[in-house]
């Protein structure tokens, strides 16, 4: 199982036809087709289910496709490191993270570094801290943002100034829509939308003060943008932080903080011992001397 046939059969599941696939690799369709062959044979398991006009992937293929693609993304990458000219800085930085109105931050400092290295550009993932925190330890990211704790044995951070407010998004038409905060009782028997990550980490367990599973929780969410468009359609109410939904130009929806305030402190992290490219580096000197004014 070499690159190259990697290349291939991404392009295949890409594609999930072998014609196409083989015009976008400039390679015959039988050539395309013994490969997958020979690397079916190789793994011992089959990857593709061949159709008539279509191809899918079995539960294996499902998994190369994942693999294969990192591996692919990561050569990529470090080629593209490696090639750079000595004493130019220049490339890719790759951050991660979660919804937060703290990408603000972030979002001024790639500003910055673009103007004074306008060859340096960046690539944006969006996924939970879990996520983020996965793509960091095989090297897919260079930083990630993320909510709650972290492990100080495997990472380096520094404390983002703003911490994101939790509160309840409600329809505007809604009885609650009138309240200035929600206690923990205005919770009961409200149909409920959550995020995955508060689910997982029990975020709002200490200030519900009670079994916050017992609650009726109808939907989970990893982006808030697809959670507001259910409580738009009356679904549920999302627990969610504030400043991600345009609440005051739609007149739709309505934010409204929980009570006693509960917030959430935002983290940039990276790998310690981490061999950063030139880009990356100077990403991260900006960003440090951006939070240092601003102290």
């Amino acid at each position: 199982m070499d690159v190259r046939t990697l290349r291939y059969f991404i392009a295949i599941a890409k594609a999930e036809n072998f014609t196409v696939a083989s015009e976008s690799l400039h390679v015959t369709q039988p050539t395309l087709s013994k490969q997958m062959k020979e690397l079916e044979k190789d793994l011992g398991k089959q990857l593709l289910i061949r159709g008539s006009r279509k191809v899918s992937l079995t539960a294996d293929g499902q998994l190369l496709q994942k693999r294969a693609s990192e591996i692919i993304d990561l050569l990529d990458r470090t080629e593209s490191e490696i090639r750079k000219p000595d004493g130019v800085i220049a490339g890719s930085v790759y951050i991660g993270g979660g919804e937060s109105a703290s990408m603000r931050l972030i979002a001024q400092v790639v500003k910055d570094v673009q103007t004074k290295y306008p060859d340096i550009q960046f690539h944006l993932y969006s996924g939970i801290a879990e996520d983020v925190k996965e793509r960091l330890n095989k090297g897919l990211l260079d930083f990630g943002v993320v909510i709650g704790a972290v492990n100080t044995d495997h990472y380096d951070f520094r404390i983002l100034p703003e911490d994101d407010t939790w509160g309840l998004l409600v329809p505007n038409d809604s009885y609650l829509a009138n309240k200035s905060v929600i206690h923990p009782d205005d919770l009961t028997d409200l149909p409920l939308i959550c995020s995955h990550q508060s689910l997982n980490n029990n975020e709002l367990t200490g200030w519900f003060g009670g079994d916050f599973s017992s609650l009726n929780i109808v939907a989970s969410y990893n982006l808030i943008y697809n959670a507001s468009l259910m409580v738009e359609a009356g679904v549920g109410y999302a627990l969610c932080l504030d400043n991600l939904v345009d609440t005051y130009t739609t007149n739709k929806l309505h934010f409204i903080p929980l009570d006693p305030p509960m917030s959430s402190q935002l983290k940039f992290i990276w790998k310690k011992q981490n061999n950063f490219s030139t880009a990356a580096k100077a990403f991260k000197q900006r960003l440090q001397d951006y939070l240092k004014s601003s102290k």
